[in-house]
């Protein structure tokens, strides 16, 4: 993986971070959008790749048109003129809890709007796209949650959740997958007129949508025998080591992944 492009977006912590780290240990180039560069000042590890060239650390906003241009033309950079290869997009926020709605994201759309930034100033050829859910969004997927967890993901996750929701019905819209009308977050989360944003109906075909159940933040049970749930650095470790590797296999699919 040496010769491959990657333009990590919500890849300073958890599961986009440790994907990152397992791309650039490949030998990847990786570019990480970053509201705060000064996050991996004390993270040896990154600043090593950064010394070689390998990770480009470059200050912006996703909520911001401009800041995801000029990161998509950071990320094509280089002597080869080849472009991106890889979107990482696995922007979330830090929840805030309130106990009328549980835990909470400011703004409540965070995830949705930084996701069609991205779409909006998708390059030329398109680069292949990997977004993080979650499991339990939909009705139809909450039905099947186990009981203990139906409280859980139907009160406490309920707006960050909703914002998730956005970010897949615009996946499906430009993939062309279906989507039930009763799971749209509505307006107030997807803006208007936003598929004026992004790729026509059925365009984006390389697209993979990766649902992990709960998530901790143990080591990898991939990697070494562990007794956490599944943590991020297992969802980390299946989007290289299973999605990218072997991408034909995944490509145009909506994966949920648990222990």
């Amino acid at each position: 993986m040496d010769d491959i492009k990657v333009l990590a977006v919500g890849g300073s912590r958890n599961i986009g971070y440790y994907a990152s780290l397992r791309l650039l240990d490949l030998g990847a180039t990786v570019t990480f959008l970053l509201r705060s560069p000064s996050v991996f000042n004390d993270d040896a590890t990154i600043k090593r790749y950064v010394n070689s060239g390998k990770a480009r650390l470059l200050k912006g906003n996703a909520h911001v048109r401009e800041d995801v241009e000029r990161a998509w033309t950071e990320a094509a950079k280089g002597d080869d003129n080849r472009p991106v290869d890889f979107l990482i997009f696995t922007v979330g926020g830090t929840g805030r809890f309130t106990l009328s709605k549980g835990f909470v994201i400011s703004p409540p759309n965070l995830v949705t709007q930084a996701l069609l930034n991205c779409l909006e100033t998708l390059p030329t050829p398109t680069p292949k796209i990997i977004t993080i859910s979650s499991t339990g969004l939909t009705r139809a997927s909450h039905k099947n949650l186990p009981l203990l967890l139906k409280p859980l993901y139907g009160y406490l996750l309920q707006v960050p959740h909703k914002d998730k929701c956005g970010a897949e019905e615009i996946l499906a819209h430009c993939a062309g997958w279906p989507w039930e009308e009763c799971d749209s977050p509505g307006p107030e989360i997807l803006g208007a007129n936003w598929k004026e944003r992004v790729p026509d109906g059925g365009q984006l075909k390389s697209v993979v949508v990766i649902r992990p159940a709960l998530l901790t933040d143990g080591e990898c049970r991939a990697d070494e025998a562990s007794r956490n749930k599944q943590a991020y650095r297992d969802v980390a470790h299946f989007l290289v080591e299973g999605v990218i590797k072997d991408w034909d296999t995944w490509q145009g699919k909506r994966v949920s992944i648990a222990y």
